[in-house]
């Protein structure tokens, strides 16, 4: 399913306990439950009213304020002149929703009979914490099966927010997801993600809560100073292994995300570089230690290709000793100790899929347990590196605590060889920028982007080509 996004601002991504307090923090200043459930129903009726298209709309409303947004929607819609029911599955049970319940005008109808063509489904919102059963799923998945179209109010009921679990079995898919007041964690991660098609922000005023977790937009990528020359844009070292073709493939992606000027290490004799890439032998036609030791280098990248015998871990061990800017990506985060980051001070990110997190996370004396993003920050702080957590809901945490999220990618970017990508756009931007957090937020950016446009059954080369598209889309 592709998914679509519409504008990110506000970008903050809240935890239910953290929107909560929002909410708190408006009402501290004069806003009444009662005016943000107005703001928030007639922005979603807003959206509502665009998927509808006059087309006859059935609201399930459930007790809390969630259902009290759906009589707001459901009256809007009325007002405006569409066929509108509402469907109570339990009655309002917060003064806020009897309240809107009270300004409701219009039809309320069992569940049995409901025969609008788009659901609204307002039964639970986002602090929903426990299994939705028996009678209230059964409506649920009874009107989602009957209704052409569905939109999630805040989150589908059964979307655990904090955490992106599933709290029902057999959660409809839904046609657009309506984040009120805030983006919350749920809206990007999965199994929740992949439930809907689009997701749109109504702003309801909060402000913004300090909080350090954002979701990641499209970045402002400047072109090289007026006196730029291949050094001052960023020299990325490559430290290539037994398999040349991923490290090729990632030292294509540095040149074109950015870097100056690439370098590829290699073990073995390079038989298919591209010509206009520098390939040095080492041993052989140089140390591996002088070789990292070049006080131009801005970034090195190690994993990509390398190998998990000996002589790989020799040369990520020299890569690590270096002391230079270093992404860990692939055979290095598989055989990446804990003791093999002492004493290391300099700027590290590192790339994890959920394979080579679960090994981490072991190595490095963590549980495992907690959400996403939990997970990530524990790993960030434990290694003092940024941590690029990857998967269909990439996950970016730093030593220091900040979140970023990300709206779900292509599903075509499951190929082998894009991780050897996101690598090597990773450590071009770290080289340009000298910040790993910017660094690591851009190339998923980018990375993104360019799976959109290599369109379906891309190779990852062809992603790796469609980068060079997107640096001058971004600039």
């Amino acid at each position: 399913m592709e998914h679509r996004f519409g504008p990110i601002a506000p970008d903050q991504v809240l935890t239910v306990s953290q929107m909560q307090a929002a909410e708190q923090r408006l009402m501290d200043a004069g806003h009444d439950v009662h005016e943000l459930m107005q703001r928030a129903g007639r922005g979603a009726a807003e959206w509502v009213w665009r998927i509808a298209a006059h087309a006859p709309v059935t609201v399930l409303c459930g007790p809390g304020n969630n259902g009290g947004d759906g009589y707001v929607i459901a009256e809007t819609l009325r007002q405006r002149g569409y066929a509108v029911a509402v469907v109570a599955a339990l009655p309002p049970g917060t003064d806020a929703a009897k309240r809107a319940a009270s300004l409701y005008s219009g039809e309320t109808v069992s569940a049995a009979e409901a025969e609008g063509a788009v659901l609204v489904d307002c039964l639970f919102g986002s602090g929903l914490n426990r299994q939705v059963e028996g009678a209230l799923r059964q409506t649920l998945l009874d009107l989602a099966a009957r209704h052409h179209r569905r939109i999630a109010i805040d989150l589908p009921t059964g979307v655990e927010s904090d955490s992106g679990a599933l709290l029902i079995d057999g959660l409809p898919h839904y046609d657009l997801c309506v984040a009120l007041g805030a983006w919350k964690r749920a809206h990007f991660l999965m199994p929740a993600a992949s439930h809907w098609r689009m997701a749109q922000l109504v702003d309801i005023g909060a402000d913004d809560e300090g909080v350090r977790a954002r979701v990641i937009t499209q970045p402002a990528l400047n072109a090289p100073a007026a006196d730029a020359h291949k050094y001052t844009r960023g020299l990325v070292t490559v430290v290539g292994g037994a398999m040349e073709g991923a490290s090729i493939l990632a030292s294509r992606a540095v040149a074109l995300a950015g870097a100056g000027y690439v370098k590829l290490l290699s073990h073995e004799p390079v038989t298919n570089a591209p010509a206009d890439l520098v390939v040095l032998r080492s041993p052989g036609e140089i140390t591996l230690a002088d070789a990292l030791g070049d006080d131009r280098i801005a970034a090195v990248l190690c994993g990509p290709g390398l190998g998990r015998d000996h002589q790989a871990r020799e040369r990520m061990e020299a890569a690590i000793a270096s002391r230079q800017p270093l992404v860990l990506d692939a055979d290095a985060l598989v055989m990446l100790h804990a003791d093999g980051l002492a004493q290391r001070e300099t700027t590290m990110v590192l790339t994890p899929h959920a394979g080579e997190m679960a090994k981490l996370e072991e190595r490095f004396g963590l549980t495992g347990e907690g959400t996403k993003p939990e997970r990530a920050a524990a790993l960030a702080e434990a290694t003092g590196a940024v941590v690029v957590f990857k998967g269909p809901d990439t996950v970016i945490a730093s030593p220091a605590g900040t979140l970023a999220f990300t709206p779900p990618a292509s599903s075509w970017l499951s190929v082998a060889g894009s991780g050897d990508v996101l690598a090597g756009i990773i450590a071009a931007r770290l080289a340009v920028t000298g910040d790993p957090m910017q660094a690591a937020e851009e190339a998923v950016a980018i990375h993104g982007r360019a799976a959109q446009i290599a369109g379906p059954a891309f190779t990852a080369a062809m992603l790796a080509e469609a980068v060079h598209t997107v640096m001058a889309e971004f600039s």
